[in-house]
């Protein structure tokens, strides 16, 4: 796939999405109760030659279930190497978290279909209702040759009305789907899809190992959280948490792995 100039780190804001002081960011994570708290990570890719996978995935399983709330966990895509024998592997590393977790499927994730749904469970494209009632969406956006894809309009469609009455939608698809970052690729349908439903609250990606931000497409957030394996990207591996207050209020923020460092946080 031909490569695009790296368009700029992820940084921008608008009103939708407010960036929130640490301290008072601080001040909300210990004191706010939460009615739903999950995490996001992406690219472990397990398995990939020279590097420490095993340990990266150790370091973030561990911090995990450090965590005090976490009510599920999305591992957002290219789970591991290209090499699909690695999955069942991966999936123990997984199977040692404290909360329910569940994958989207990544271009490195290079396994038939049949396969994938037979380790995991449910299909590529899949949904469920969180615990407080929220919708959640995974979308599919590669095949077993490491394509990128447009995610599955007719699905998401289908799943967005099946929503239509929650106050919060989350999806996440691992490749952007928008041609705003090196690595995304261009896909309007699916974009004015999500612009016209009011209670997607946000969208999740992974894929762009140097991206960590925040963009917003008519009035949407779309976010990523950088990366905790794989051979390039950020120097530090990171994760995203995400809040749903009892006022309704949403926030999100970075963490550090191991270290537990909190970063750029945001309102959605």
């Amino acid at each position: 796939m031909k490569r695009r100039p790296f368009l700029q780190k992820i940084t921008l804001f608008s009103s939708a999405v407010m960036a929130l002081p640490l301290d008072s960011l601080g001040k909300t994570i210990k004191e706010e109760p939460k009615n739903l708290r999950f995490i996001v990570a992406s690219d472990g890719h397990f398995g990939q030659p020279e590097t420490d996978f095993t340990g990266t995935h150790k370091n973030l399983m561990e911090s995990i279930n450090a965590e005090e709330q976490v009510d599920f966990v999305v591992f957002n895509g290219d789970l591991v190497h290209d090499n699909p024998i690695f999955l069942p592997q991966v999936k123990t590393f997984y199977d040692s978290l404290k909360p329910p977790y569940y994958v989207t499927r990544g271009n490195h994730d290079r396994v038939a279909t049949g396969e994938w749904e037979k380790i995991w469970g449910y299909p590529e494209n899949h949904s469920f209702k969180a615990k407080d009632g929220s919708g959640v969406i995974l979308l599919n956006c590669s095949n077993e040759a490491g394509e990128y894809l447009c995610g599955d309009v007719p699905f998401l469609k289908s799943k967005l009305e099946d929503f239509n009455s929650l106050s919060h939608v989350f999806v996440f698809i691992h490749i952007s789907q928008n041609d705003w970052t090196r690595h995304g690729i261009k896909c309007d349908e699916l974009m004015e899809v999500i612009a016209q439903h009011k209670n997607v609250k946000a969208v999740f990606h992974g894929h762009d190992h140097d991206v960590d931000g925040i963009m917003i497409n008519r009035g949407k957030p779309y976010l990523w959280d950088g990366h905790f394996g794989g051979s390039w990207g950020n120097p530090f591996h990171t994760y995203r948490v995400v809040e749903i207050l009892e006022d309704g209020k949403t926030i999100t923020y970075l963490k550090t792995v191991k270290d537990g460092t909190v970063l750029n946080g945001h309102s959605l």
